[in-house]
């Protein structure tokens, strides 16, 4: 989270695009669904893909058109199946396709995601990006806290989209924490006053 997953994004789509190449751009589980939007107030329509969505069917098919397909922009990639994934592979593989994929590694559970995980072990070129997103002590950020009115969970459903009402009226958000306060559950200075 705040690593600029999504502005990258949506800068290839942009740079690929105004060269007139022909980019499709996905998205699944984002804050706006059928939009690729960045914190930074940035967006581009995208197209959404459900859990079940055969990606390389879809690319086939288009990649058939007078168009044709040069590339393909995957945002929120850690949610996509491992089926999808695989599909992607597929999809640079027979159909020459590039494909950008942009996600995050590790849940608020501290566990790689399904899709992450499968995309480390498919992918031709794997990139860390170099944004440094700061946890409140000033130290770098490398874990994503769930915030559950206000505590940090390392439990629950595994894909849930922040500022969202759980039922309970519950507000789930997501905080950026270093690994020592993410272990902790300290997600700010008065709750490390508490514990220390």
């Amino acid at each position: 989270m705040g690593s600029g997953k999504s502005t990258q994004a949506l800068q290839v789509h942009h740079n690929l695009t105004a060269r007139g190449l022909s980019c499709i751009l996905f998205t699944q589980l984002d804050r706006q669904e059928g939009t690729v939007s960045s914190r930074l107030g940035v967006s581009a329509p995208a197209r959404h893909l459900g859990p079940g969505t055969d990606v390389f069917r879809i690319l086939a098919m288009e990649h058939t058109t007078p168009v044709g397909v040069d590339a393909v922009i995957c945002d929120e990639a850690q949610f996509y199946s491992d089926a999808q994934v695989d599909q992607l592979a597929r999809v640079v593989d027979e159909l020459g396709i590039e494909v950008y994929a942009y996600g995050l590694l590790t849940s608020f559970q501290g566990e790689l995601f399904p899709g992450s995980k499968r995309l480390l072990e498919l992918a031709d070129i794997r990139v860390e990006l170099q944004v440094e997103a700061r946890c409140w002590c000033g130290e770098r950020a490398t874990q994503n806290a769930r915030m559950v009115d206000g505590r940090q969970v390392y439990d629950g459903e595994l894909k849930v989209v922040g500022d969202t009402d759980t039922g309970h009226q519950a507000v789930v958000t997501y905080d950026l924490l270093c690994r020592r306060h993410w272990m902790a559950g300290k997600a700010n200075s008065q709750q490390d006053a508490l514990f220390d």
